[in-house]
């Protein structure tokens, strides 16, 4: 048994803002007043819905537990003219990376990307006017009056999408944890069984000059992937946005498997799953050469990495052969030049 996954990365909302108030019907009567008239006021804006993009929050799960998210409708007018409060607009806190559809028309409608990002997902209804406006020299006892407006409501689809400059891909059991966890601080479980990683991992990698770069470890891919088998088409949306790809092969003997057979597969299912994301730079990584034996499979898995003009690196992150050299390697790639930053 795998227990539960709390990362969750997809789930379907509803927003409702708030229903302004209704415009009041009232008439002034008032001893010393020498004219009455109308006086209903007007009635207050519902509160809107705003999205708050937060680094705070790292997963979609309190919306799996709180589906239904609304905003405090406006207060009614009231006589002498007294305009209604405005409803409490309701902030929504949302992950970096967190994109919002609309899930009758698919259309999308914002994507976070940067922390303190706000973004009214559903605009209150306005308030209604008191019969005070009606007033006119031939209408002078107007019993006309309005009902607030509705509120927006809409079904939303919220998808995250982790921010990773780095996302390590590979079949299960490649390597993909125990090099994150090599590499940076993050300590994702590991352990000797398919589907290790059940949710995604971030790892900052710390560079010289207090420079950094995050790396994600994306759950195993399996042959059929595209089509929902295994765990890794959940999660390839989290490589979308990354600037470099690192294929990891297991080319040790234990793996029962062709190196370059593999290469190959994890290229096909990238591809059938999105093209833009199989034709992103790209190095190649193989893995476990503390245990690797047969020296043709490196040789074999390296030709076809210098065939298709990408970058070649042993490593083993057991002994830690190469790992430096990977880590720079990876930085000179998704950083910017610090001449250029300047």
């Amino acid at each position: 048994m795998f227990g539960i996954s709390m990362f969750i990365d997809e789930v379907r909302i509803l927003v409702k803002a708030g229903d302004g108030g209704n415009g009041c019907l009232a008439f002034r009567r008032e001893k010393y007043v020498p004219r009455g008239g109308p006086s209903g006021g007007d009635g207050g804006r519902g509160g809107d819905v705003v999205m708050v993009c937060s680094e705070h929050a790292n997963t979609l799960l309190q919306f799996r537990f709180n589906p239904e998210h609304k905003a405090e409708r406006g207060r009614h007018g009231e006589g002498s003219q007294r305009t209604g409060a405005e409803g409490e607009s309701l902030e929504v806190k949302v992950p970096v990376g967190t994109v919002v559809y609309d899930e009758a028309t698919g259309e999308r409608i914002y994507d976070f990307t940067h922390p303190g990002e706000k973004f009214r997902v559903a605009k209150g209804g306005k308030g209604g006017r008191g019969n005070q406006h009606f007033a006119t020299p031939t209408h002078q006892a107007p019993t006309e009056h309005e009902p607030g407006k509705p509120g927006e409501e809409k079904r939303l689809r919220l998808e995250l999408k982790l921010l990773a400059d780095v996302g390590l891909v590979g079949f299960p059991n490649a390597g993909k944890s125990t090099l994150i966890s090599r590499i940076s601080a993050a300590r994702p479980k590991i352990a000797a069984y398919p589907f290790t990683t059940l949710e995604p991992n971030l790892g900052v990698v710390q560079m010289p000059q207090f420079r950094s770069y995050v790396v994600a470890d994306i759950p195993g891919i399996i042959e059929g992937a595209h089509e929902g088998h295994g765990l890794g088409i959940q999660f390839l949306r989290h490589i979308e946005r990354t600037r470099l790809l690192a294929h990891l092969v297991d080319v040790s003997e234990e793996s029962g498997r062709d190196p370059v057979e593999d290469f190959e597969i994890i290229m096909k299912e990238l591809a059938n799953y999105s093209e833009t994301l199989a034709a992103k730079p790209m190095i190649v990584l193989a893995t476990k050469m503390d245990v690797a034996q047969d020296r043709s499979r490196v040789d074999a898995l390296r030709q076809l990495a210098q065939e298709r003009g990408l970058a070649f690196f042993e490593i083993s992150s057991a002994t830690g052969l190469g790992i430096e050299e990977l880590k720079f390697a990876m930085g000179e790639r998704v950083l910017v030049p610090l001449a250029a930053a300047e």
